[in-house]
């Protein structure tokens, strides 16, 4: 596997139990206020990033090289990982981002009066969430005309062991609004550059699906968010630009509270990549119609998984990610390093495990351990998937809370497989990775919050204190710390 850089940006949903605290909104805004005023976990922007999306004190980079924002696309709290660059700092930094914002709440004394979850829809309001994945990849100026309709195949089909599942479903609506759920706000940055608006409606003919944003996707490519959800978001920018390398943004992703699940999905997506760049991927990977094929995968209630290639020719979901896989293990001969071996070797066993039985991978995959433990209820309650219980603990399963959620009450009982320790999640809340530019900016907002500084700007390639005073970070493959340390004596 090449050198890469990968990085996490989850949106939480939130939900308040106690009216006396305010709306959503004031809570969230009350949550990321604590992060940066009384707990001091980092610096608050004073700048305005990207006005409206982010403006001033919409949030801040924290200690451990992160992110902390209330995005107001949606007005929802929003955590992005540090750059990492190995699958269990990926992992681990994410967990920390989670683990945080539970320990803001419980500082604000709101324990059982406030719920964050890292699920991507809203059942019953018809809006939907992401976890959206950033890797540093070539992306050539033909990428998007060539190279995208090789990794469509692999981004719609990995849904079969990324996919987090979710009861029942959704369907868009672009000539009758009557019957949808979905509550139009106010904010202005949900309505730049809209060409599109279509209402959302409860789908009662979906029990249970794969994925939780599939009904929601409605472009293969797209650089508009709202109304314009797609797979991949172009974003060319600084945040891993160096050399000849950009981000990679895939807006098509759900959180995984399985960390099995979370490393395979980073893993295999980095081989793919790697796959993309050597011009490696099998011609016969490409698909007539992505869109389609992603809901159809989702939706199937016999897991079959089969999808329509722009040959004509059906394929199963499980076989077009073997095709991946194979190239993967071609390219990869020589590869000896730890993480690839572990990557090509689970993904190999989960596809397996999918074409057996897929109920035998309860224990690494949430699509399926949350299916089971639904069913199980559904069966001993003699209840209906339609009927509210069954939403509300789909929910549960996606609560941070380790003390409520229901997936850490898997991990708790055995059966979920973990892959990062107690300690390493709570050393990543504080301190950055080891190895990447992370690591010096990290360093540059903990010695500026030592100083009390009130002028600053900071950025992920930059930290500028004034005009003959600033520290750039180009390269995120390198740490910077002893540039850092210099930086930080001198701001003093």
């Amino acid at each position: 596997m090449k050198p890469r850089i990968v990085g996490l940006e989850t949106e939480f949903g939130c939900l308040v139990r106690d009216p006396s605290l305010g709306d959503y909104q004031r809570v969230v805004e009350a949550i990321k206020d604590h992060a940066f005023m009384q707990k001091r976990l980092g610096l608050i922007d004073l700048h305005a990033r990207d006005h409206p999306f982010e403006p001033a004190r919409a949030g801040g980079f924290l200690t451990n090289g992160g992110r902390l924002y209330v995005d107001a696309v949606g007005s929802h709290l929003e955590y992005a990982t540090p750059e990492c660059r190995s699958l269990r700092d990926v992992v681990c930094f994410d967990k920390a981002g989670q683990r945080m914002i539970q320990g803001l709440i419980n500082s604000l004394g709101w324990g059982g009066k406030v719920s964050v979850y890292n699920n991507s829809v809203d059942h019953y309001g018809g809006h939907t969430f992401g976890c959206h994945e950033n890797y540093s990849a070539i992306l050539s100026v033909d990428f998007l005309h060539r190279a995208v309709q090789f990794l469509l195949p692999f981004l719609v089909t990995r849904q079969i062991f990324a996919g987090t599942g979710r009861v029942g479903g959704h369907r868009i609506n672009r000539h009758n609004l009557e019957r949808s759920v979905l509550r139009l706000s106010a904010v202005e940055a949900d309505y730049l550059w809209l060409s599109d608006l279509y209402g959302v409606e409860l789908d009662p003919r979906v029990d249970f699906q794969l994925s939780q944003r599939a009904d929601h996707i409605v472009r293969t490519i797209s650089s508009r968010v709202r109304f314009n959800r797609a797979i991949i978001n172009p974003k060319r920018d600084s945040i891993y630009h160096f050399s000849d390398t950009d981000r990679l943004h895939v807006l098509y992703g759900e959180s995984n509270p399985s960390e099995y699940a979370a490393m395979l999905k980073v893993g295999t997506t980095c081989l793919v990549l790697d796959l993309l760049e050597a011009r490696a991927v099998p011609s016969r990977v490409v698909l007539k119609d992505p869109l389609a094929a992603l809901r159809s995968v989702s939706r199937d209630p016999q897991w079959k998984w089969l999808v329509e290639r722009a040959d004509g020719t059906m394929i199963s979901a499980v076989d077009l990610q073997r095709m991946y896989l194979s190239a993967a293990q071609r390219l990869c001969t020589d590869d000896g390093d730890e993480e690839t071996t572990w990557v090509l070797r689970e993904w190999e066993r989960v596809l397996d495990g999918l074409a057996a039985d897929p109920l035998s991978l309860a224990d690494r995959l949430d699509w399926v351990a949350k299916f089971k433990l639904l069913d199980d209820f559904r069966g001993s309650e003699r209840v209906h998937w339609q009927d509210e219980v069954m939403h509300s603990l789909d929910l549960q399963y996606h609560d941070v809370n380790p003390e409520q959620g229901l997936y850490y009450a898997l991990v708790e009982q055995g059966p979920m497989r973990s892959m990062v320790g107690p300690e390493e999640i709570e050393e990543a809340r504080t301190e950055p990775p080891r190895d990447t530019r992370a690591r010096g900016r990290g360093r540059v907002v903990e010695g500026l919050l030592r100083s009390g500084a009130r002028r600053y700007l900071i950025d992920w390639d930059l930290v500028y204190l004034g005009k003959d005073r600033h520290l750039g970070l180009p390269d995120p493959f390198w740490t910077y710390e002893s540039e850092a340390r210099q930086f930080v004596s001198s701001a003093l």
